[in-house]
């Protein structure tokens, strides 16, 4: 061999040592959620969190000296996928995933994370048992639905105490639990539901669960259950001369169940927590998101505050050791684009802030005012 063929080798060599030396340097954290399927706005809008928040970390120098780089999980909001999917990122050594969104994907998901030394923030999960179970790595910056529930409760005992309420679900882990929670609430104060009945995730005929709502009168349909079908069951109230009000939870929040219903939206009811869009401590990444054509709508800012949580108690503890940062996160006090965030030992945001929105003919919504 030649002493320019061994300098060539040599010289090769060295750029791939200092090339995988700069890719170990990378910190790998996720974002998972539904990228595809009939929920994937919602993933979408963890993504364009995940992203800007990615983004502006390493804009300011990364993390412990090193750069963050994002990898993007489908679960479709399927339990089996999201157990892969989690599977996948604690085989790569991810130490923080932002996900999942409906909480029959993040409770499977958070065992093999816990199992896998992974810490994971969800943006959107509201299933209480995804935190009751005690696992030390399972955190989120949205309320639990035994808290929704009760706010939708109230909504319901105030204005159709004395009328006909339905209380109907998609079997699903949010579904129901949302369902059965607001139903324990109106029952409890005295308001017993006319009918209680459950259809599929995926239907798209309701004619007979419609034709009972006209049956019994029914003045209220509060729905446990994804925008795709609620918005099908609304259209179909109004084909079969339904005039029932429409109410249910945050997955409602979606502009796409206004694209799907029309200006039969009109009226409907859902429970969020206040806009975090008008939080004042949003308003400059508000702007960043919106000078990329983006809309921080639904879920968005919840992903993004994830990253500011969990990169603030990294900076903080002095490691991306998951059981570490998830103490520090636990000890700590965190300003958010979403506010100020603490936690109960269980990985519950301490602040309980939901609020009942309506829809206008043209699909956006307004917070009610308190005495309604």
């Amino acid at each position: 061999m030649t002493f320019s063929l061994q300098r060539y080798f040599l010289v090769f060599g060295m750029s791939l040592a200092l090339s995988g030396a700069a890719l170990a340097e990378d910190i790998s954290v996720a974002v998972v959620g539904p990228m595809t399927g009939s929920e994937a706005s919602f993933g979408q809008q963890f993504k364009n969190g995940a992203e800007l928040a990615v983004a502006e970390i390493n804009a300011k120098g990364g993390l412990l000296g090193q750069k963050l780089r994002l990898e993007i999980g489908d679960d479709a909001c399927d339990p089996k996928q999201a157990v892969s999917v989690a599977q996948k990122m604690a085989g790569m050594k991810i130490p923080f995933v932002a996900g999942h969104f409906c909480s029959s994907a993040s409770i499977p998901a958070s065992d093999a994370y816990a199992e896998g030394n992974v810490l994971q923030i969800t943006p959107g999960s509201t299933n209480p048992q995804f935190t009751e179970r005690g696992l030390w790595n399972t955190f989120r910056v949205c309320g639990r639905d035994d808290q929704q529930g009760m706010v939708a409760a109230a909504y319901i005992i105030k204005n159709y105490r004395t009328k006909n309420v339905a209380v109907i679900h998609d079997k699903t882990t949010y579904g129901k639990g949302l369902a059965d929670e607001t139903r324990s609430a109106i029952n409890a104060a005295g308001v017993k539901e006319k009918l209680y009945e459950a259809y599929n995730k995926g239907d798209k005929d309701f004619t007979a669960l419609v034709s009972r709502f006209k049956k019994e009168q029914i003045d209220l349909v509060y729905v446990g259950g994804y925008y795709a079908e609620s918005a099908l069951i609304l259209r179909q109230m109004r084909d079969q001369g339904v005039n029932a009000v429409l109410m249910g939870g945050d997955a409602l929040v979606d502009k796409q169940f206004a694209a799907i219903s029309g200006p039969l939206a009109e009226g409907s009811l859902f429970t969020f927590a206040p806009d975090p869009r008008k939080k004042v401590a949003a308003a400059a990444i508000i702007k960043k998101f919106k000078d990329k054509g983006i809309d921080p709508d639904g879920y968005t800012l919840y992903s993004y505050a994830a990253f500011q949580i969990w990169s603030e108690a990294v900076a903080r503890a002095k490691t991306t050791d998951a059981r570490k940062v998830a103490a520090t996160i636990k000890a700590g006090n965190w300003d958010t684009v979403l506010g100020n965030i603490t936690y109960t030992p269980k990985g519950d945001i301490t602040l309980i802030d939901y609020v009942v929105y309506r829809r206008d003919k043209d699909g956006n919504y307004a917070e009610l005012p308190a005495s309604q």
